[in-house]
């Protein structure tokens, strides 16, 4: 494990993103509060994690202009997972056995997560999550929560909108495709995606998984059209996403309803990339720049986000993880300071008891650690001509079709007519 110790980064909530050894002046006199996590600065899923990992820097300079926490500054102490989940119980280990540190949390990514977790529970320590699907269904550890509005039902509420779409159609739809990657998040995704397929009475005509390591979707989409399904549910990472997104054009798909949980199709990279591609297609989101989801404070933290994304090569928009990167440390900071302790119990039972009000709306937690009311949307690109970054920020590319009460703007249906 020593390649990832020698990647080591401590920020301590100012300096550069890939900074080796960060260090701030003192918000006051005392030992700092540290924060540890593993995060994937390299590898398939750094484009994302390093987004998460400036939103969370922003914020630690953010509390030690404030004065810190209970009088001390705040650092956080960060290791390279190189998207690896091999890699993720030496550097937790590290963490709490070597480091020391006062509190730790996940870094991105159901995959990334899952491993971490024993090495957490081992050492009775609280822990938030940053995006992971019911990792703690299994363990039901008391001092887990997530930060992700699947709700306390996550694996089955993660595809629940996209089939509520399919039924709402007349006719309904009846025959669907079921494509997922072989691996932690996507099994998880698509197990729940089988409920809600049989609880809809829906006939899965195609059901496969491929391997991580697919580059060449044009068989699978092949194999799919073959089977002729009125709907096609795909559960990705972002580079398969890009690839099958890609064949799909090539090969012709004449679903209805084609998208489902298609990771990657937030950041602004994808979407540059794909551009036209994205039109009609169907996913779940967890925050939009529409009117309605224009929380206190997360357009300010934006702004602050995108002035100091090119300097850090990420994600220029950073509608994706960031406002939640920011919000999660936003729940250690409330339970902190309403506790005055950095007891875990103590910090457990707060989060378990309160909400809190962060830049992503109010949080609050149920059931193994998951939202207590599920607030994840459902969105369709639609009206992209170009490939330009600026189409993105117009909250007509991507509208919001579920829930209810963020709606802004109707599905088009079938899939193929929102096709320029």
């Amino acid at each position: 494990m020593a390649t990832e110790y020698r990647r080591r980064t401590v920020l301590a909530g100012c300096g550069s993103l890939l900074a080796t050894a960060v260090r701030c002046p003192p918000a006051e006199a005392g030992e700092p509060i540290t924060i540890g996590f593993g995060e994937a600065l390299t590898g398939n899923l750094a484009v994302v994690g390093k987004s998460g990992l400036l939103a969370q820097q922003i914020w630690a300079e953010d509390v030690n202009a404030r004065g810190g926490l209970l009088g001390r500054p705040v650092k956080l102490i960060v290791y390279d997972n190189q998207s690896d989940p091999a890699n993720v119980p030496g550097i937790y280990t590290k963490l709490l056995d070597v480091d020391q540190v006062d509190c730790v949390i996940s870094g991105y990514a159901t995959n990334m997560t899952a491993p971490a977790l024993p090495i957490v529970m081992a050492h009775d320590k609280l822990f938030v999550s940053l995006f992971c699907l019911a990792v703690n269904s299994a363990f039901h550890y008391p001092r887990y929560f997530s930060m992700l509005p699947s709700g306390p039902d996550p694996k089955r509420t993660f595809s629940r909108g996209f089939f509520d779409l399919a039924e709402a159609q007349n006719p309904k739809p009846t025959r669907l495709a079921i494509v997922a990657a072989d691996a932690e998040f996507a099994r998880n995704a698509s197990d729940g995606a089988r409920d809600n397929a049989r609880a809809a009475g829906l006939k899965i005509v195609y059901d496969r998984t491929y391997p991580p390591s697919t580059t060449d979707f044009s068989p699978v989409l092949r194999a799919v059209r073959a089977a002729d399904p009125e709907i096609i549910y795909v559960a990705s990472y972002p580079a398969d996403t890009a690839g099958i997104l890609r064949a799909a054009n090539e090969v012709g798909v004449s679903a209805k309803l084609f998208g489902g949980n298609m990771v990657g199709l937030s950041t602004a990279a994808l979407r540059k990339e794909l551009g036209p591609l994205l039109n009609g297609v169907v996913i779940n989101e967890t925050w939009v720049p529409a009117p309605t989801m224009r929380f206190p404070g997360v357009l300010a933290f934006l702004d602050r986000y995108q002035a100091r994304a090119p300097a850090a090569g990420v994600d220029p928009l950073g509608y994706f993880l960031p406002p939640w990167a920011y919000a999660r440390v936003q729940l250690l900071e409330q339970a902190i300071t309403a506790t005055k302790s950095l007891e875990d119990d103590a910090l457990a039972d707060y989060l378990r008891t309160h909400a809190c009000e962060t830049i992503v709306g109010e949080v609050r937690f149920g059931t193994d650690g998951e939202w207590a009311e599920p607030r994840l949307l459902w969105t369709q690109f639609q009206q992209i001509h170009g490939n330009d970054l600026t189409e993105f920020k117009n909250p007509a590319a991507e509208v919001v079709l579920l829930p209810e009460q963020y709606r802004s703007g109707t599905l088009i249906y079938p899939y193929a007519g929102a096709k320029p």
